[in-house]
C-alpha cells in the first residue's frame, strides 16, 4: 500500500476493520473469497491470535487516559469469556516481527491484566498518517477522549501532517465549528487544561470561561459552587463587564451621527452581534461583540466567505 492511498478503515469502513456491522460482513467474505482462490486457509475474519510481548502501544495514540475501574472491569470480562473483538495492528515500525497497535489498546492492556500470553488481531499496512486518523476515528466515535486528548489529537492532524480545520472535520465526522472550538480549549491555562482532563470542569463550562479576564479562578469557583454552564457563563459575562467598563472610559464620549449609527445597524444585521464604532479624527475603531465562542466561529465563517467572494 502506498503512502497516498486511503486506508479501508477510515470513514464508514472503520467498523469493517474493527470486525463490526456490515462492511465486516463484507470484509470476511472478500478475505474468504481470496483464501479460497490462493488456496490458504482463512481465519474468517482476518484475525490472527498474535502474542502480547510482540504488540507496542502507539506513542502518538490520542488517548492517554485509562481509568482503573474501567480496565478492571473489562480485564475481568476478558478473562471469562476472552477478547471477542480483534485489535488492529501494524507492523511496527524497524522491529522486525513486532507490531504497533491502530486500534484497540484498552483491550491490550485488559488482556496483559488478564494474564492472556496471545490476543487476536487483525495486521494491516498503515502511514503514521492514517494510523493516527484511524486512532482518532476510533477514539471519537466510542466518546474515549476528554476534551483535551481531543484537542491534541486535532492539533497533531493539522500540524504534523498538514490538515486543514475542514479536513479534520470531514475525516473525524465532526462539524468544522466541532473542531475550531475544541481547539481553542488549548489556550486556557494549564490548570483549567488539568481540571478538563480530570473530569471534574466540562468542555462547556470551559468555553463558557475561556474569554474571561482570569479563567483559572472561574475554573476554580465552578467546581467549588457546583455551577452549571448557564450559570458559568453568566458568571463570565459579570467578571468581564468591568473590564469593559474601564476600556470604555477612557475614550472620548459623544453623540454618534446618524450615518455612524446607520452603519453600525447595518453590520450588526448583517454579522449577527453587536457592532460598535468608535471615531477620533480620521482613525477609528470597530468593535464587534460575541458571547459564545460558536458565535465567534460564525463571524470566521462569515469573513472567510466574504473573502473568497461567497459573502
Amino acid at each position: 500500500m502506498s503512502g497516498t492511498d486511503r486506508p479501508r478503515g477510515l470513514g464508514r469502513g472503520l467498523s469493517a476493520l474493527l470486525g463490526e456491522g456490515e462492511e465486516a460482513d463484507a470484509l470476511r467474505e472478500e478475505e474468504a473469497a481470496s483464501a479460497a482462490m490462493s488456496g490458504s486457509p482463512s481465519g474468517g475474519s482476518g484475525a490472527r491470535l498474535i502474542a502480547l510481548d510482540l504488540i507496542e502501544a502507539n506513542p502518538a495514540q490520542p488517548r492517554k487516559r485509562f481509568g482503573e475501574e474501567e480496565l478492571a472491569s473489562l480485564a475481568a470480562s476478558i478473562a471469562e469469556r476472552g477478547v471477542l473483538q480483534p485489535v488492529l495492528l501494524r507492523p511496527a515500525p524497524g522491529k522486525t516481527g513486532h507490531y504497533q497497535i491502530v486500534a484497540g489498546e484498552r483491550r491490550w492492556r485488559a488482556a496483559q491484566r488478564a494474564r492472556l500470553h496471545e490476543i487476536p488481531a487483525i495486521i494491516r499496512e498503515f502511514t503514521d498518517r492514517e494510523t493516527l486518523e484511524i486512532a482518532i476515528v476510533e477514539n471519537v466515535q466510542r466518546a474515549d477522549l476528554n476534551p483535551v486528548e481531543e484537542a491534541r489529537a486535532f492539533r497533531q492532524l493539522i500540524e504534523t501532517f498538514g490538515h486543514t480545520q475542514e479536513e479534520v472535520a470531514r475525516v473525524i465526522g465532526k462539524s468544522r465549528a466541532h473542531i475550531a472550538n475544541t481547539l481553542r480549549l488549548l489556550a486556557l491555562p494549564e490548570s483549567v487544561l488539568n481540571h478538563l482532563e480530570a473530569g471534574t470542569l466540562s468542555a462547556g463550562h470551559a468555553r463558557a470561561i475561556a474569554t474571561s479576564p482570569d479563567p483559572a479562578a472561574l475554573a476554580e469557583k465552578i467546581i467549588a459552587d457546583g455551577l452549571s454552564v448557564r450559570a458559568a457563563e453568566a458568571l463570565a459575562r459579570k467578571t468581564s463587564a468591568p473590564e469593559r467598563k474601564s476600556r470604555d472610559s477612557g475614550r472620548v464620549k459623544g453623540v454618534k451621527d446618524a450615518d455612524t449609527r446607520a452603519l453600525e445597524k447595518d453590520l450588526a444585521e448583517r454579522l449577527g452581534l453587536d457592532v460598535e464604532i468608535f471615531h477620533k479624527g480620521e482613525a477609528g475603531e470597530v468593535r464587534v461583540r460575541y458571547s459564545t465562542l460558536e458565535q465567534l466561529d460564525d463571524l470566521c465563517r462569515r469573513l472567510s466567505s466574504h473573502s473568497s467572494g461567497a459573502y
